[in-house]
C-alpha cells in the first residue's frame, strides 16, 4: 500500500562550498551553513558573501534551499550590523536563517522582511505554547530542541501549523539544548557566541572523594576516563515514526565533518524518505543497508537520543568502544573513461595496489572491487599513493561518475560487550 503522508524535507549540514555541493548532489533537499557573523561555528570554514551568492545559485539550479545560521546569543554589541547582514542574505534569494536570539530575529524581521525567520534549537522550543508564541512573531519554522519525546512532538504536531524540524542525525550536546558553559570556563571560549571548545569531549581523571578525607584518583580502575560526552543520534530506523508525526524537515548536524560523512548521511535519509514514501514495505527491505551505512562514517556509538527514553549511561561515552567504523575515505572519481574503464580519482588518503574498495554514489549505488593498475597524474605505474589531493587513475570493472565517492575496507577490531558486561576483542 503506497504512504499518503508528507515527504519530509532531508536538510543536510554543509561546512563548505564543496560540502554544499556535495550535499546537493547527494540528495539534500535543503542545506544549513554558516556566515561569517552570528552564528555558533567559527571554526566550519564558514561562507563569505560570495561563496554564499554561488552556494544559493548552484542549490537554487538544483531545486534545493539555502538556510544560514544565524544562532547566536547576542552580548551588548554582538548585534552590530546585523540588519544589513540579514538584508544582504535576503536580496541574494536565501531561503531562510536559523536564529535563537530574540534580538536577531526583531532586527531580521525588521530589516529583512520577507526573509523566512526559523527557530534554532539553542531557544530550546519543547511545548505547542512555545510554537503559538513565535507564530506571532512571523517565524515559519520551529526546530524543536532535541530533548523532545516522540510522544510530545506528536502532540505539538496536532495543535500547532508551523513547519516542525527535528534532529535525526548528529551529535547530542551534554547540555539543554547546546546552552553550555563549561567551555567558558575551561578554555575562555564562549560556546554561545561561537567558540566551543567541546569541554565535554574531553577526558576527565576520576576521583574517589571520601568525605573528611584525601581525594584519590581511580585512574586505571575504570575501563576509560570519566566522559561527559553523549553518543551521536540517528534515527534512521526510526524515520517512519517522523514521517507519520507530520515532522517537515528532517535535520542532520555535522557542518565541521566531512565530505564523506555529508554525502553517506545525504544519501541514506533520501534513501529512506523516498522508499518509505513509496510503501513500508520498500522501506524495511532497505532499513538494514541504510544501518550499515551509516556505520561506515559513525565517529561515535550511535542512539535515538530523547525520543524514546530519558537517556542513560548507555548514550554515553563511557567504557570500551562497542563498535568501530570499519572503513576510511579514500577518494573521489573526478573523471570517467568509458573506452577504457580507467576512473580518474582525486584521493584523500593513502591508496595501495590491490586494496580493497568501495564506490559509492547518489542515489545509493554501490560496488566493491580492488584497487588496479594504479598510476600517477603522469602515467607511471605505482604501488602506493601517500599523497593527499594527488590526481591518479585506476581500472574499475562498471561505469563510475564524476562525484562517486572512495572507501577502503579496513580490517580492524571491534570492540564488544557480552551479555555479562565483560569486554571482548573480536577482529573482522
Amino acid at each position: 500500500m503506497t504512504n499518503t503522508k508528507k515527504r519530509p524535507e532531508v536538510l543536510v549540514p554543509a561546512g563548505t562550498l564543496e560540502k554544499l555541493k556535495v550535499a546537493v548532489n547527494y540528495g539534500a533537499d535543503a542545506v544549513f551553513v554558516g556566515g561569517q557573523a552570528y552564528g555558533l561555528r567559527s571554526r566550519a570554514g564558514n561562507f563569505t558573501m560570495d561563496e554564499l551568492r554561488e552556494g544559493i545559485e548552484y542549490a537554487h539550479a538544483r531545486g534545493v534551499d539555502v538556510h544560514v545560521a544565524s544562532n547566536m546569543v547576542t552580548h551588548e554589541g554582538n548585534e552590530q550590523g546585523a540588519g544589513e547582514w540579514f538584508r544582504e542574505l535576503r536580496d541574494m534569494g536565501l531561503d531562510a536563517v536559523i536564529v535563537s536570539d530574540p534580538a536577531l530575529i526583531e532586527i531580521c524581521a525588521t530589516y529583512a522582511p520577507g526573509l523566512n525567520i526559523h527557530l534554532s534549537t539553542q531557544a530550546s522550543a519543547t511545548n505547542v505554547e512555545t510554537f503559538h508564541f513565535w507564530k506571532e512573531y512571523g517565524l515559519t519554522r520551529v526546530v524543536l530542541a532535541r530533548e523532545v519525546s516522540m510522544e510530545e512532538l506528536a502532540e505539538i504536531r496536532k495543535r500547532t501549523d508551523l513547519e516542525i524540524e527535528a534532529f535525526v542525525h548528529g551529535a547530542m550536546c551534554i547540555s539543554y539544548s547546546g546552552r553550555c558553559t563549561l567551555s567558558n570556563h575551561m578554555s575562555d571560549r564562549d560556546a554561545n557566541r561561537g567558540g566551543c571548545s567541546q569541554s565535554c569531549r574531553w577526558k576527565y581523571d576520576l576521583y574517589d572523594m571520601p568525605f573528611g578525607q584525601e581525594r584519590k584518583s581511580i585512574k586505571g580502575q575504570v575501563p576509560e576516563e570519566y566522559s561527559m560526552s553523549a553518543v551521536d543520534m540517528c534515527m534512521i530506523e526510526n524515520i517512519p515514526d517522523m514521517i507519520d508525526n507530520g515532522v517537515d524537515s528532517l535535520k542532520i548536524e555535522g557542518r565541521m565533518k566531512s565530505v564523506h560523512y555529508v554525502s553517506t548521511v545525504a544519501n541514506c535519509y533520501k534513501a529512506a524518505c523516498d522508499a518509505y514514501m513509496e510503501s513500508p514495505e520498500a522501506f524495511y527491505a532497505i532499513k538494514d543497508d541504510l544501518i550499515n551505512e551509516l556505520w561506515k562514517v559513525a565517529q561515535r556509538e550511535l542512539a535515538t537520543g530523547f525520543y524514546y527514553q530519558t537517556p542513560t549511561e548507555n548514550e554515553q561515552l563511557f567504557g570500551a568502544r562497542r563498535k568501530i567504523p570499519q572503513y576510511k575515505f579514500v577518494g573521489e572519481v573526478v573523471d570517467f573513461d568509458p573506452s577504457t574503464m580507467t576512473a580518474t580519482i582525486r584521493q584523500r588518503n593513502v591508496i595501495n595496489e590491490g586494496d580493497q574498495v568501495e564506490f559509492y554514489g547518489p542515489g545509493f549505488r554501490h560496488f566493491e572491487c580492488q584497487i588496479q593498475d594504479l598510476h600517477d597524474k603522469d602515467g607511471v605505474k605505482i604501488d602506493r599513493a601517500p599523497n593527499p589531493m594527488e590526481l591518479l587513475t585506476i581500472t574499475v570493472p562498471q561505469e563510475v561518475k564524476p562525484g562517486d565517492m572512495i572507501r577502503s575496507c579496513q580490517e580492524g577490531l571491534i570492540n564488544l560487550y557480552s551479555k555479562d558486561g565483560a569486554s571482548k576483542t573480536v577482529r573482522v
